[in-house]
C-alpha cells in the first residue's frame, strides 16, 4: 500500500501583494570629473590645446615646449625676440628636494632659490626669449629591450618634472635635452642651433648676442678650499657659452649676485692654436731613406697619424695598412706582405702602443730584409679626444674622409694604460717624434678651436 504524497498547491495570484525589491548594489565613486566629461563631448576645434608638447629629433634630442595662449598669438603675429636668456636645468633652476644629487622621481624637486620664478617672469616681461638647455645623459630615447622599464621611467620622470616646473612658471618656455654624445651635447652648440631654427632666428643678425646670456653650474670652478665655494664637475656650461659667443654666469652669480670665482679648463684648444701658429707647417718633414721600407706609426687614436700619412707619406708612394679598415692584425700583415712583395713601401697606421704589438711588424721587416722605422706621435690623451670629436662631428672630405664616428673614452684610456715608449733597441732604424700641430684653413681652424669636450 503506497503512501499518499502531498500535492503542491499554487498560491493564488493577487494584484495587491507586496513584492520585495532586489538588493541594492554598492555605489562606486566615479573618478570622472564633470570637466573631463564636458571636454570629451567638446568638438576638437573648440578644445583648449595642451600647453606642454614634446618631440624628438634624430633619436637624440628631446624638445619640450610650454605654450600659453598669449605666446601662440605672439608667434602668429610674427613677433620675434632677439635677446636670449638660456639656463641649465638641474642645479641651476631647480635642485632635488630630497638632498640627493639627482632627483628620485618627477616630484623630487624644488627651486634652486626662491628668487628663480620671479626672475624668470621678469626676463619674459623684458622681452627675452627664455629657454632651458640641458645635458640629460640618463635618458635613453632608443630603449634597450633589457632596460626598457627603467628607460621609460627616467623619460617619464624627466617629462613630469619639466612639466611641473613650467606649469608653475606659466611662461612660454622650451627645453632642449641632449641625451647622447653627439653634436647636441654641451659644450657643442647643436641645441642652440635647434633653438634658433625653432624660433626663426637662424640669420646672423637675428640674435643680440651681446645682451644674451647662459646660466649653468658647470663653470670649471675648483673651489680652492674656500668655505662654501663650489667645485664644479666640469666646465661644459662655460665652454658652451663661449662657443655660442654669449655671456656665462653661474647660478650664484646670476640669482644671488655673488662675485665670480676662479675657474680652470682642463683643455683649451684656442691657446694651443696660438702656440702653434708661429711654427712652420713643415716643421717635421718626412724623408724617405730606403727604396723599400716599413714605417710603423705609434700613437693614440686622434693623434694625427692618418693626416700625417695623407699629407706626407702618401705622396711619396707609401701604401697604408690600417686595422680599423681591415679589422684584424692578420689581415694587416697579409696586406703589408703583398705590398712589399710588389716592391712598395708600407706604412702601418695603427696605435702600436706596446713592444709586443710592435714586434709583429719588426719580425715582418726582418723577413723581407728591409729596415723598419718608427714615427712617434706625442699628442696628449685630452688633445687626442678633442681631435677625435672634431673629426667625427664634422664629416667632410678634409676633416673626416673615412666618416669615422666618435670613439668611446675607453679607447684613449686603454692606449694610455698599454703605452710603452718605443726604443731603438726593439729593432728600429730610427724614431721620428711628431708633435701635433693644427693645419688647415681659417674656417677649419675656427671649428677646431671651439670647445668640443
Amino acid at each position: 500500500m503506497g503512501l499518499d504524497r502531498p500535492v503542491p498547491v499554487k498560491r493564488a495570484s493577487t494584484d495587491d501583494h507586496d513584492i520585495s525589491p532586489p538588493p541594492l548594489k554598492k555605489r562606486q565613486q566615479s573618478t570622472t570629473t564633470n570637466k573631463a566629461v564636458a571636454n570629451f563631448f567638446t568638438p576638437v576645434s573648440k578644445k583648449e590645446p595642451e600647453k606642454m608638447s614634446w618631440r624628438v629629433v634624430n633619436d637624440s634630442l628631446l624638445i619640450g615646449r610650454y605654450q600659453t595662449s598669449a605666446a601662440a598669438h605672439a608667434v602668429q603675429s610674427g613677433a620675434k625676440r632677439r635677446k636670449i636668456a638660456a639656463f641649465d636645468f638641474d642645479s641651476s633652476l631647480i635642485t632635488s628636494a630630497s638632498g640627493n644629487r639627482f632627483g628620485r622621481d618627477a616630484k623630487d624637486w624644488k627651486w634652486w632659490h626662491g628668487s628663480v620664478p620671479g626672475t624668470m617672469k621678469s626676463l619674459h616681461d623684458e622681452g627675452y626669449l627664455v629657454a632651458v638647455v640641458s645635458n640629460q645623459g640618463g635618458i635613453n630615447l632608443k630603449p634597450n629591450p633589457k632596460t626598457i622599464k627603467s628607460d621609460q621611467k627616467r623619460l617619464a620622470d624627466f617629462k613630469g618634472k619639466v612639466s611641473a616646473v613650467f606649469n608653475q612658471l606659466d611662461l612660454p618656455l622650451s627645453v632642449y635635452a641632449a641625451t647622447t654624445r653627439d653634436h647636441y651635447r654641451k659644450p657643442r652648440i647643436g641645441m642652440w642651433q635647434e633653438l634658433l631654427e625653432d624660433c626663426d632666428l637662424e640669420s646672423g643678425d637675428s640674435v643680440d648676442l651681446e645682451n644674451s646670456f647662459f646660466v649653468g653650474d658647470a663653470g670649471g670652478r675648483k673651489g680652492n678650499g674656500t668655505p662654501g665655494a663650489s667645485k664644479d664637475h666640469s666646465c661644459s656650461d662655460r665652454d658652451f657659452a663661449a662657443n655660442v659667443g654669449i655671456t656665462f654666469l653661474t647660478p650664484e652669480e646670476y640669482f644671488l649676485k655673488e662675485d665670480s670665482q676662479p675657474f680652470e679648463r682642463d683643455f683649451d684648444p684656442a691657446s694651443f692654436i696660438g702656440a702653434l701658429s708661429q711654427r712652420s707647417v713643415d716643421a717635421v718633414p718626412f724623408l724617405k731613406r730606403s727604396e723599400l721600407e716599413v714605417i710603423l706609426f705609434c700613437g693614440s687614436p686622434g693623434a694625427g697619424k692618418s693626416s700625417f700619412y695623407w699629407r706626407q707619406l702618401q705622396p711619396l708612394g707609401y701604401e697604408r695598412v690600417n686595422q680599423d679598415l681591415l679589422k684584424s692584425r692578420e689581415k694587416c700583415l697579409k696586406s703589408a706582405s703583398a705590398s712589399l712583395e710588389k716592391g712598395i713601401s708600407v706604412v702601418v697606421d695603427n696605435t702600436n702602443a706596446d713592444p709586443e704589438t710592435r714586434s709583429h711588424w719588426i719580425k715582418l721587416a726582418k723577413q723581407f730584409g728591409v729596415p723598419i722605422r718608427c714615427v712617434l706621435f706625442t699628442a696628449s690623451a685630452k688633445l687626442c679626444e678633442h681631435n677625435d670629436t672634431v673629426r667625427a662631428l664634422n664629416i667632410g672630405p678634409v676633416t673626416n674622409p673615412e666618416k669615422r664616428t666618435i670613439l668611446p673614452k675607453v679607447a684613449f684610456t686603454s692606449f694610455t694604460s698599454r703605452y710603452k715608449e718605443p726604443r731603438l733597441e726593439e729593432g728600429f732604424q730610427d724614431i721620428l717624434r711628431v708633435d701635433f700641430k693644427f693645419e688647415g684653413s681659417e674656417q677649419e681652424q675656427a671649428i677646431w678651436s671651439k670647445y668640443w669636450l
